[in-house]
């Protein structure tokens, strides 16, 4: 082991460490971490740029947009609204109902505004109909997890990888790629949730609130309303009594979800963290004002959350414009129109393009604040994973990965390197952030491949799959950290049925992927 291999080493044993104590966001922790292997020679300012020109970051960008475009024409919410029944029915009917139209709308859009949209409406239905939200929360959050495993653009993770792909001069994955193994694994894991999460998840836990405080509220004109902080709230790290909540939003703070406790006392010494749900006391005044603010991820009350004003043509022009987009994406890179168009590359770079435009021209999202759709901090995490895969890389540290994996596999061969690359790759996901582990396990997928002279696609899918499969702790994915405070979960819930869903995925697709790409000598 050189110099090289051991610096690059340590410094991403560092970046793990940081990521896990949680106390700068991804996105500076991986900067730092570039920014030390460009000072130390390890990549070059050429590298250490590279990722932010890449085509699969900028299009993770750009589906952002589309993403708020659908969500602000309140199209999803009108389907959901029709889906769920009026009367109370069994949870299994229920989620039946429920579960495979939300996994089909995330496998096309961005999964974090899907769960946006749909937890209120499902928490707000439960208690109307007498059902326990809890039965339907992490549901849901699984359930747009496993429709992302479908498709190219069903999460940022799959564009990464297809980033990284073109970037090594590989073909890249097409829009349903992914869609042979995703599928079986979805209905595999929306079957799990069926038959299981009416036994293994919590009955509804009552609020600490004072029922009858909240009545003297409601004679005030205040009422009981939920919020779940997002990146963009200025009091993240900061302990609430050195942060004006009050005089900033006019609303008081009677109770705070953090990491699965519930605090109701000395409020004032608790630090505010990305994800955490605060119950607030506020008037209707707080909700016209803040109900669309990116600085809440997601916002309930009991009733309605009032929106901008949308003509019906812009709701079905903002799905007309989403289908297009993904059919174009489709056929269009098929031999027949590349042929018809050898100057253009109507890929998904190319359709998302013009769909988000589209989409500003015709202000089914605000124009003038587009940039407050996007999450700068997964394009900054995703752009720095481009390099700190060029230093493994560059350094030698991936091909000795590489070759110990391969010594570990043993008589297994590429199909125990294949499982032993996936489970690594899950460690890490359900650690720290899925692109962070995407970025980690890319390289080591080449050059695993290149140990056993196969094909890397096989690889390539493991690591889609496993990168973005994170079931059994809230920080594993962002949606589930956002439905942990909205039901009131505590982290041993996710487990109990979070471990089960890993394992099922793991063995579906370190069963299913060699059979679908067999390791094809190269």
């Amino acid at each position: 082991m050189n110099f090289e291999i051991l610096f690059v080493l340590l410094g991403l044993i560092g970046m793990l460490v940081a990521l896990i104590l949680d106390k700068m966001r991804p996105g500076i922790v991986l900067l730092s971490l570039v920014v030390v292997f460009m000072a130390a020679g390890i990549i070059t300012p050429k590298q250490m740029v590279a990722g932010f020109s890449n085509r699969g970051m900028i299009t993770v960008a750009l589906l952002f947009l589309v993403s708020e475009g659908v969500r602000q024409s309140g199209a999803l919410a009108t389907v959901i609204k029709k889906l769920l029944p009026e009367r109370k029915m069994s949870v299994m009917q229920a989620q039946l109902r429920l579960l495979p139209v939300v996994s089909a709308f995330s496998a096309f859009l961005n999964n974090t505004p899907v769960v946006v949209i749909f937890a209120p409406i499902v928490k707000n239905w439960a208690k109307k109909v007498g059902l326990s939200c809890t039965k339907f929360l992490i549901p849901l959050s699984y359930a747009t997890i496993l429709g992302g495993l479908c498709t190219l653009i069903g999460t940022s993770t799959n564009l990464v990888v297809h980033g990284m792909m073109i970037d090594r001069g590989l073909p890249g994955l097409k829009m349903f790629d992914l869609a042979y193994i995703g599928i079986p694994i979805t209905i595999a894991g929306l079957l799990f949730i069926l038959f299981t999460s009416k036994k293994l998840l919590p009955a509804e836990r009552p609020d600490n609130f004072e029922e009858e405080e909240a009545d003297a509220a409601e004679v005030k004109g205040q009422h009981i309303v939920e919020v779940v902080l997002a990146s963009r709230f200025p009091g993240l790290k900061r302990k609430l009594k050195n942060f004006d909540f009050k005089r900033r939003y006019g609303a008081d703070i009677k109770e705070i979800r953090q990491g699965g406790q519930v605090i109701t006392k000395n409020l004032g010494e608790v630090r505010l963290q990305e994800g955490d749900t605060l119950v607030l006391l506020a008037d209707d005044e707080f909700t016209k004002a803040w109900g669309d603010s990116s600085v809440f991820l997601m916002m309930t009350n009991g009733q309605e959350i009032p929106s901008r004003p949308m003509p019906g043509w812009k709701k079905w022009t903002a799905l007309a414009l989403l289908l297009i987009m993904i059919i174009g994406a489709t056929i269009g890179e098929l031999p027949y129109f590349q042929e018809r168009f050898p100057g253009v590359k109507m890929d998904m770079f190319f359709f998302a393009s013009v769909t988000a435009v589209v989409m500003a021209w015709l202000k089914i999202f605000p124009p003038k604040k587009y940039t407050k759709y996007i999450s700068w901090d997964i394009l900054i995490t995703i752009a720095c994973a481009f390099a700190i895969s060029a230093a493994m890389e560059e350094s030698g540290l991936a091909a000795l990965i590489a070759n110990f994996i391969k010594d570990v596999s043993g008589s297994l061969g590429a199909w125990g390197a294949l499982a032993l690359l996936y489970f690594v790759t899950l460690v890490i996901t359900e650690l720290v952030t899925n692109n962070a582990a995407a970025a980690l396990a890319f390289p080591l997928a080449l050059e695993t491949a290149a140990e056993f002279n196969v094909d890397p696609m096989p690889f390539f899918i493991a690591i889609c799959i496993a990168a973005s499969a994170g079931f059994a702790t809230p920080i594993g994915y962002q949606t589930n950290l956002i439905v942990q405070g909205a039901g009131n979960y505590r982290f041993t819930d996710f487990l109990k049925i979070g471990l089960p869903m890993d394992l099922i995925v793991m063995i579906l697709s370190v069963g299913l992927i060699p059979l679908i790409w067999p390791f094809v000598q190269v």
